[in-house]
């Protein structure tokens, strides 16, 4: 049975591959593929879960198995980890997190010595170990275990580090939604720290809420906060810190695709940058098309952020992202990041004097609607039902419109996205769609 999904291994806390049985096997057989270069050392990270002492005492004792020394970073982002794993000169970064996903779920994602995802041929190497009997090093080679304090505050420098020098944030009321997670400590004081006044949300984690009701994923108590504080705006990050959304004055939600395009704008007009942009599959159309007047190419990748990665990497661009609000800057960092996004941002919001909200306008989002149907099979997606429906609706719309149906790589889901011109129309077409695949699933 395949383990790795599109990031990483993630799962229901207790329930296979989510138990600490499997998790110790997986540390194990990590550090025995991961821990041959010479270095053999490991940093592990982790968000506010519960679920992730337990996590993080399974992955120790695995690569401690294996020969492998292990550094210990606590709750921490998850780039964050990438960073400090090429700053300490790590063998592997180790993330204890779901995400965005709630407190009852869990997962385990790695990070090369380079910072960035691992190559599909070592998470095989991996998965083929998994199926081998565990060893256990000689004693005196066992791996050694080492908490780093500081860990915290270099992260902290990195971040400021990714804009000028001489940026200030002063005279800006922000508030900062941490979502409970893994950025609870660090995010707040970057931006205070930068000269803005913070007003901070979601920093109180107790195991069990992180994401609820707050973070990127569900951004109405910012937006609500943004107003009573009458802030300038506001800057969501989900549970480990990777993804970010942000709110204008007026609490619109500006996403991914939005914040891309600001970056992209501020890169293009200021440092003439050259190079293209990668979107996905999901991407809405108004980025595609605010991207070519700047006459940029732009380039849809499939959606997960390694695959955004990969195409960037192949085109040698430097700047790419989700609709989620997980956006790349290669000549920031290796992986995205939601502290070092919303960073540039401000900077951005800075060099052209001009509000976000007057970032914001050049893009005109077109209405997107996502259904996520739940099933626990697989469903083809290619079954004569399905693709009748889709050419159907495809037909309704025309050239304005766009229809996506894919599995989601970390959940049991189908999702259904179709996008166009009219909000009403694209709503109710993604229903139609969502009924025939819960048709198809249907035992």
């Amino acid at each position: 049975m395949k383990t790795f999904g599109t990031d990483g291994v993630r799962g229901a806390v207790g329930q296979w591959p989510m138990t600490p049985e499997f998790v110790l096997k997986l540390g194990w057989a990590a550090g025995m593929v991961l821990g041959q270069d010479g270095r053999r050392r490991v940093l592990i990270g982790k968000d506010t879960r519960i679920s992730g002492y337990m996590f993080e005492s399974a992955l120790e004792a695995g690569f401690s198995a294996a020969g492998v020394d292990v550094r210990l970073l606590g709750p921490m982002p998850t780039p964050a980890i990438a960073y400090l794993t090429r700053t300490l000169r790590g063998s592997a970064g180790v993330v204890i997190s779901a995400s965005h996903n709630p407190f009852q779920d869990n997962g385990v994602k790695f990070f090369s010595a380079t910072g960035e995802k691992l190559p599909d041929s070592i998470e095989a190497e991996i998965e083929r170990l998994l199926g081998e009997p565990m060893t256990v090093a000689e004693p005196a080679a066992l791996g050694k275990a080492q908490r780093i304090d500081d860990a915290g505050g270099r992260y902290i420098e990195f971040c400021k580090s990714t804009v000028d020098i001489g940026l200030s944030l002063a005279n800006l009321k922000i508030v900062v939604d941490c979502a409970h997670g893994a950025a609870y400590q660090v995010a707040p004081r970057v931006f205070m720290e930068l000269g803005a006044q913070v007003i901070r949300m979601g920093t109180e984690p107790d195991g069990l809420n992180i994401n609820d009701g707050v973070g990127s994923t569900d951004p109405g108590a910012l937006q609500r906060a943004v107003a009573v504080h009458r802030a300038d705006l506001g800057i969501a990050l989900d549970g480990d810190g990777d993804r970010v959304i942000m709110i204008d004055a007026d609490g619109r939600v500006l996403d991914g695709d939005i914040l891309l395009y600001i970056i992209a704008a501020d890169r293009k007009n200021r440092l003439g940058y050259r190079g293209g942009v990668v979107g996905t599959q999901m991407s809405n159309l108004g980025l595609e098309l605010a991207i070519e007047r700047l006459s940029l190419p732009f380039i849809r990748a499939r959606v997960g952020d390694r695959y955004v990665h990969e195409v960037l990497k192949q085109q040698g661009w430097l700047l790419g992202g989700e609709s989620s609000g997980h956006i790349l800057c290669l000549d920031r960092h290796t992986t995205g990041d939601g502290i070092i996004a919303a960073l540039q941002v401000l900077a951005a919001m800075r060099h052209e004097q001009k509000s976000l909200r007057e970032l914001a306008s050049a893009v005109r989002i077109y209405p997107q609607t996502l259904v996520n149907v739940r099933t626990e099979q697989k469903v083809d997606l290619e079954d004569p039902r399905m693709r009748a429906a889709v050419r159907q609706v495809e037909q309704a719309m025309g050239a304005s419109g766009r229809v996506l149906l894919r599995a989601s790589g970390t959940e049991p889901l189908i999702r259904v996205m179709v996008e166009g011109e009219h909000a009403d129309e694209v709503a109710r077409h993604a229903e139609d769609l969502a009924a025939v695949v819960r048709e198809i699933a249907a035992p």
